[in-house]
């Protein structure tokens, strides 16, 4: 992978970590002049990616941390990889599903991937049990900057 450049940064799984994380990959995504829309749809998909994390990796187990690698890539791709190491997810496809929640109890809307999906050009998830699960995001900038 040719990378033009890279950001990674780790943090503890806590609610009041999930701005930071959008702020922090949208900040440096900067550098490609990206538009606001472009803006908003890796703020949103970090967002959903990241708050998986804190919401279902460490449920019921100390809070852990969350590890973001950013990259920026030739063609102006930017890949976005969002790993944490709590419980894991048994079956990728079935958590995957619209409306599907490991936790209908807390009235979660099941739509995390599904909103990652939407807003990204690519979106790849592993996972092992107990041993976490890790979201891998791509999305081309389609707008050119003035003067390239």
């Amino acid at each position: 992978m040719n990378t033009l450049n890279e950001l990674k940064c780790s943090f503890p799984a806590r609610s009041e970590n999930e701005s930071f994380a959008r702020t922090m990959v949208c900040a440096f995504a900067a550098q490609l002049d990206p538009t606001v829309e472009e803006l908003a749809d890796l703020r949103t998909a970090v967002s959903e990616a990241v708050t998986n994390s804190i919401v279902h990796a460490y449920r019921g187990r100390e809070a852990g941390m969350i590890v973001v690698t950013v990259r920026l890539l030739p063609d102006r791709v930017i890949y976005i990889r969002i790993a944490d190491k709590g419980c894991g997810i048994a079956d990728i496809a079935q958590a995957m599903t619209p409306l599907y929640s490991s936790a209908p109890a807390e009235e979660r809307a099941g739509l995390g991937f599904t909103v990652m999906q939407s807003f990204t050009d690519s979106l790849t998830v592993s996972s092992k049990p107990d041993h976490g699960t890790t979201v891998t995001m791509r999305k081309r900038l389609q707008h050119e900057p003035a003067g390239n």
